[in-house]
């Protein structure tokens, strides 16, 4: 199992950055290796992506979601990707997001990958994307301001 923790601070106030964060199916835009996801429900996403050359689909469910402050899933098939996004506000204009994630490797080349930092290079990678993206827009490009509580 491999956890990664990353953060970074974005130029827009937090509800900007949360909202635009809600946007799953506009994560290929910013996310490497991301060939889509599909938001089935309210809490449940269908993810493809590229890994080490393999296609990997599989289901992740939120748990947790409260606006502006938290998203939290769990995959539901496929290798174990779970995970936590917050969002803090550092002043008015500018947002703390940090991303705490367990995931599990699967075979040789993802456990290599692993093992060389790729994983943690891939997701700081990510975060700066997101960061450019949000940044480049006055609004994000939607919002889901609901809420959810689910226990395990």
């Amino acid at each position: 199992m491999a956890h990664v923790t990353d953060s970074i601070e974005v130029e827009r106030p937090r509800q900007v950055v949360y909202d635009q964060w809600t946007q799953f199916e506009a994560f290929p835009r910013f996310m490497e290796g991301v060939v889509s996801v599909e938001q089935l429900d309210d809490t449940h996403l269908h993810w493809v992506a590229d890994v080490g050359g393999r296609t990997k689909e599989w289901d992740a469910e939120i748990r947790e979601q409260r606006p502006s402050e938290v998203i939290a899933w769990a995959s539901l098939s496929g290798a174990q990707n779970d995970g936590r996004v917050t969002f803090e506000t550092l002043d008015g204009n500018r947002t703390r997001v940090t991303l705490d994630m367990d995931v599990e490797p699967e075979g040789a080349v993802e456990s290599a990958g692993t093992a060389v930092g790729l994983l943690e290079r891939r997701i700081h990678g990510d975060l700066e994307r997101f960061r450019d993206f949000i940044e480049q827009r006055e609004a994000a490009t939607g919002a889901w301001r609901g809420s959810v509580n689910r226990t395990s």
